[in-house]
């Protein structure tokens, strides 16, 4: 008669086991995205937002904005999909995307969302430039694309924060928010720089808060990382955030002290504040590569999760040769 010894428990935080399992190299890929993804998180968002500020400002009005927002919601709206498919390489790839809608799928959700988004926008903004458009179909399209703008510009937060990279997954409740004020500080950098006179007073109240928002938004989602930030701290995303942070906060300086009497000012404060947030978008988007190429941030959570009981994890165990009884 034989019995096996009892498994001897591995100690999962040990050297020799993060060895064994070959965690001393990358768990996950890195992105593989090209350069033009974080300037399409840049084009939705102030396409997105754009909608907004023009449908309120056309309630309120002041068709000089409204105007000059369909403009630059419709730029976002034509830039978006043209850069997403340079990055996928071949069109009929985005269009392999549209032969089903998954709810579960950002990038599902967000195909489509940019497909709905396109054509109500640009008859949106035909109706506002030129009047042609019947009126029901003109408010309807308005509508629509405010209504669109909001997902349009937060989808893509979604879209990385359900990738398993560490750095976008555990930020998955700030991102949203740093690309929802991003945008509206796009939303209204661009307005402040298009728009003349005293017309552009709402653009640059959305430009200040926006970038109030952001900037508060960034701090507590690097605070709330702790370890995990350690990308947003180093290399290029360091040297890109802190550069996006002082563009942002001179812009809505500038914005709130001299936007209002200044065509000068507003014009500079606008193209800081767009500078500003590109380069948050690209901050995010190195900091995600070398957060991926970071073993233990990906290890690390998993296992945090498992302890907490919020996940499920295979036990790992090491086995020994059965021992014979006497």
């Amino acid at each position: 008669m034989t019995r096996s010894a009892a498994p001897a428990q591995t100690d999962h935080s040990s050297p020799g086991f993060t060895r064994r399992l070959g965690t001393d190299r990358p768990v996950i890929k890195e992105p593989v995205w090209k350069p033009e993804i974080p300037f399409y998180f840049y084009t939705g968002g102030v396409g997105g937002a754009s909608a907004g500020l023009a449908l309120l400002s056309e309630l309120r009005g002041n068709d000089v904005l409204a105007r000059r927002a369909w403009a630059a919601a419709l730029a976002g709206a034509v830039a978006s999909p043209a850069l997403l498919i340079a990055d996928l390489g071949v069109p009929s790839r985005f269009l392999n995307m549209l032969r089903m809608f998954k709810v579960t799928s950002p990038m599902s959700v967000g195909s489509w969302l940019l497909s709905a988004f396109g054509p109500a926008t640009a008859v949106a903004a035909l109706d506002a430039w030129t009047g042609l458009v019947p009126p029901p179909f003109g408010a309807a399209a308005k509508g629509a694309a405010a209504a669109l703008g909001l997902p349009v510009t937060t989808y893509t937060a979604a879209l990385i924060a359900n990738t398993a990279v560490p750095v976008w997954h555990e930020a998955r409740a700030e991102l949203p928010v740093v690309f929802a004020a991003g945008g509206a500080t796009s939303a209204g950098a661009v307005a402040l720089i298009v728009t003349p006179g005293r017309s552009a007073g709402p653009a640059w109240r959305l430009a200040v808060a926006g970038a109030a928002v952001e900037l508060t938004a960034v701090t507590v989602m690097e605070r709330r990382l702790g370890e995990l930030a350690k990308p947003y701290h180093e290399g290029a995303p360091a040297t890109l955030g802190r550069l996006a942070k002082a563009l942002t906060l001179a812009g809505a300086g500038l914005a709130a002290a001299r936007g209002p009497q200044s065509r000068g000012a507003a014009v500079g404060a606008g193209a800081l504040l767009t500078a500003g947030a590109v380069l948050t978008r690209w901050s995010v988007f190195k900091a995600g590569s070398r957060s991926a190429a970071d073993p233990p941030a990906t290890v690390k959570p998993q296992r945090e999760r498992i302890e907490r009981g919020e996940t499920a994890g295979a036990i790992r165990v090491e086995l020994r040769r059965p021992v014979a009884a006497e």
